[in-house]
């Protein structure tokens, strides 16, 4: 009788584990594994080029998938939401984001947390319900997140997840390139977790140079900074070799730090600055850049609850970063009030010297 016992409390053990253990197989085989470069679809109908000297705007917007509204809270920054409240709820926020973009005007949209079928987002492509209401503009899109399903939470998995970066353009390219940044988590966690890039977009101009616009999302909650620390690490090193070349450069987007010239003690809050949030690196980027940053709008609100006016942390982690040979001619963020995002934008007016 005891050795009965004993063998069906065996398999009662051994059951979960083989299920885990194929489970980690199968995510392991399937895990997505970009190389350093990847070419990016380059179906350019636009004919327009940048104009030196010429003012040109560019907006970047973190859409937090269209599932960040203003009730909603995240699992990763304490809260213990994982997916969007509702279809409906996602398909008003994709076009709340939508109807901004359009009304902006931008020549030039850089999106981070774009879904394309997404468990979290009800398997919305937004990328496409962006395009056929943009149709004005090329667009680019380049995975940084891609996993067949994501287990948690336990009780309410993130799932499947397909999301990246799109960049919109209403000028001619002549390139999209994916960048892939280095730091990865160690595994097991590295198979749930984004695979950090940025898209290098090359744009020509009317004097025959080129403006290299970068579209980029980095990491916010490794322990130590040290993925944070290799990726800006290589983005400094890139943007060198660049401005050596005498290109024109700016560089947008999340950079989940809080930015230069910031300060998030400007902005009534309840609660503590958040242990995730770094303040960014002085020493980064080569000599002669500039921020183009909004001090005065927050660009994102912590998600460990939904957000309520005056208790949220805020802060300023979205922008600009441009070469010596860009004039910042205006930098200006928007306050929509995390009605349909985690994030505000921020639209930037340059004119290349």
């Amino acid at each position: 009788m005891f050795k009965k016992v004993l063998k069906r409390l065996l398999w009662i053990l051994l059951i979960p584990l083989a299920l885990l253990a194929i489970f980690l197989i199968y995510i392991s085989l399937a895990d997505y594994k970009p190389p350093a470069q990847v070419e990016l679809d380059n179906t350019s109908r636009q004919t327009d080029m940048i104009g030196q000297g010429v003012p040109f705007s560019i907006t970047t917007f973190n859409i937090g998938y269209a599932g960040l509204d203003r009730n909603q809270d995240f699992f990763m920054d304490g809260g213990t939401m994982s997916r969007s409240s509702s279809k409906d709820k996602t398909k008003d926020n994709i076009q709340s984001v939508i109807d901004f973009l359009s009304d902006s005007e931008s020549h030039l949209i850089l999106l981070q947390e774009v879904d394309r079928k997404s468990s979290r987002s009800y398997k919305l492509d937004e990328t496409q319900l962006i395009s056929d209401s943009l149709s004005g503009y090329d667009q680019t899109f380049a995975y940084n997140y891609k996993v067949p399903w994501v287990p948690v939470p336990l009780t309410k998995p993130m799932g499947s997840v397909q999301s990246g970066l799109l960049t919109l353009s209403s000028f001619a390219s002549t390139t999209h390139t994916r960048f892939d940044l280095p730091g990865k988590e160690s595994w097991p966690v590295q198979l749930f977790e984004l695979d950090r890039a940025f898209i290098e977009s090359r744009l020509p101009v009317d004097n025959g140079k080129e403006l290299i616009l970068v579209n980029l999302h980095l990491s916010a909650f490794d322990k130590g900074g040290q993925i944070r620390k290799q990726q800006l690490d290589f983005l400094g090193d890139y943007l060198k070799q660049e401005a050596d070349k005498g290109h024109y450069i700016i560089v947008g987007g999340d950079w989940n730090h809080s930015l230069p010239s910031t300060d998030p003690g400007a902005f009534p809050a309840q609660q503590e600055w958040p242990e995730w949030l770094q303040p960014f690196p002085e020493t980064f980027g080569p000599g002669g850049f500039q921020w183009a940053v909004d001090a005065a709008v927050p660009t994102v609100r912590t998600l460990d609850t939904a957000y309520e006016e005056g208790v949220n942390f805020l802060a300023v982690i979205d922008g600009f970063f441009v070469s010596p040979n860009v004039e910042i001619v205006q930098v200006s963020g928007t306050s929509l009030n995390f009605e349909h995002s985690d994030h505000n934008p921020v639209t930037g007016t340059f004119i290349l010297k």
